[in-house]
């Protein structure tokens, strides 16, 4: 059986959405469409955003996931993606800190998806 290989996040503005996900993660989508941009963030697999069915979708709709960043290093290497993150303008949810499995951090998307940065496992 194939590992799961596309990673769908709601978005309301897929044009605001995409250049928010391009300068936080300094990628390039693969494609542009008025509804799908899908980023390819490995060989074979894509994050994509998808705003063709968000009609009840908004920043108030409870989010259940989160888009993940694992980070390799140092606790100071999470510290200083969340410095260049604010410096881009992300909207901070929680604060670095140090949990069980090590420094954390998250961010929010402008439709208040998730985004958190952890050390690699």
């Amino acid at each position: 059986m194939p590992a799961p290989n596309l990673f769908l996040v709601y978005v309301t503005d897929v044009e605001r959405a995409t250049a928010f996900y391009g300068d936080l993660f300094e990628i390039e989508p693969v494609m542009r469409t008025p509804r799908y941009v899908p980023f390819e963030v490995a060989p074979g697999v894509l994050f994509a955003l998808w705003g063709g069915q968000s009609d009840g979708l908004t920043a108030r709709t409870p989010r259940s996931s989160e888009v993940g960043l694992m980070v390799e290093r140092s606790a100071a290497a999470v510290d200083d993606v969340f410095a260049s993150w604010v410096a881009k303008g992300a909207t901070v949810v929680e604060e670095p800190h140090d949990a069980v499995f090590g420094r954390t951090f998250v961010v929010a998307d402008p439709d208040g998806n998730l985004i958190r940065v952890s050390p690699l496992d």
